[in-house]
């Protein structure tokens, strides 16, 4: 089993920068892809941005495209997301999650795809 955990959320203003990391352990050896996912109440969860484990291929959603960044932490066996320029519609609990299948990252940006999830953090952005 692998457990991935996240943190970083918080209360920012719009234009302001946020890094949102997640830890995976247990059985890491498993890991193809990890991604991240956002999600408001309400609505359904919502694909941000996904990356090989070893840290190739990023795929994003064109809502942050040239706005965010994910990336590996190879130190810690994280994968962060850095976040510029951040929006009030960025605004939502984040999730983070671990895939175990081999699939193109195309794939990646399908929820169900994914085996393992974190508990989320929450991001807000005010006006």
């Amino acid at each position: 089993q692998v457990q991935v955990a996240e943190s970083g959320g918080g209360l920012v203003q719009a234009g302001d920068s946020l890094r949102l990391s997640c830890a995976a352990s247990g059985w890491t050896a498993i890991i193809y892809a990890m991604g991240w996912f956002r999600q408001v109440p309400g609505k359904e969860r919502e694909f941000v941005a996904a990356i090989g484990w070893s840290g190739e291929n990023p795929v994003y959603a064109e809502s942050v495209k040239g706005r965010f960044t994910i990336s590996r932490d190879n130190a810690e066996n994280a994968v962060l997301l850095q976040m510029n320029s951040l929006k009030p519609g960025d605004t939502g609990v984040y999730y983070c999650a671990a895939g175990r299948t081999q699939l193109t990252m195309d794939f990646y940006t399908e929820a169900h795809w994914f085996n393992f999830w974190g508990q989320g953090t929450q991001v807000t952005v005010s006006s």
